[in-house]
């Protein structure tokens, strides 16, 4: 029996070995290539544990942890949707849900049961532990978009409503990042790294 539960944790951890494969929109900060979805988070959860005191909630964070390094793992079935792709979000929770169902069932069934309720938590953002995760969920590619002089807003002509608009998560999460994350866009617009509207836009 024990042996049957270890192949079944073993079978799971090498199918997210997949998510390695899964490139977002975002470039690394060197602005080299795209980042993979196993990249980023990782690199969400580190910053949760770090910027922890900025919360304005009590929160635990091992939760908020566990809740990042699994945020995404749907991506393996559903690919990454861009927060600026309006065409793949009219499926996205679809696809998504049908995702987690295969991934999650993998484990053995009180894992899969506690993974799965993390994911969920996470895609209502209603806790505390979800807010916060989904505000550093929604930080981090703007801190990408500013460490290479908006190389992905520019690319896909995103503008500054846009931006504010997708970020809104990071207020409810803390009111400290948000104030950070708006002088960060503020910052971008002035050095041409963010269009304040588009072209079309300005031109009538």
């Amino acid at each position: 029996m024990a042996e049957a539960r270890l192949v079944k944790q073993i079978e799971f951890l090498m199918e997210i070995d997949r998510l390695k494969n899964v490139f977002r929109r975002a470039y690394i900060t060197d602005a080299s290539r795209r980042e993979n979805s196993a990249e980023h988070s990782w690199h969400v959860a580190t910053t949760a544990m770090v910027l922890a005191e900025h919360c304005q909630e009590e929160i635990n964070m091992l939760h908020v942890i566990k809740t990042l390094l699994i945020h995404d793992i749907v991506e393996i079935d559903a690919g990454d949707t861009g927060i600026y792709d309006d065409i793949g979000a009219r499926d996205k929770a679809e696809r998504e849900g049908r995702a987690a169902e295969r991934l999650f069932s993998l484990l053995p069934v009180e894992q899969a049961q506690e993974l799965r309720g993390l994911w969920d938590e996470f895609e209502r953002g209603t806790t505390p532990e979800a807010k916060f995760a989904r505000a550093i969920d929604r930080l981090m590619p703007l801190l990408h978009n500013y460490y290479t002089r908006g190389k992905r807003w520019l690319e896909d002509g995103i503008t500054y409503d846009q931006v504010l608009a997708v970020n809104q998560s990071i207020r409810e999460g803390s009111e400290e990042l948000w104030d950070f994350a708006l002088s960060m866009v503020e910052e971008s617009v002035s050095r041409g790294y963010l269009p304040r509207a588009d072209k079309a836009a300005g031109d009538s």
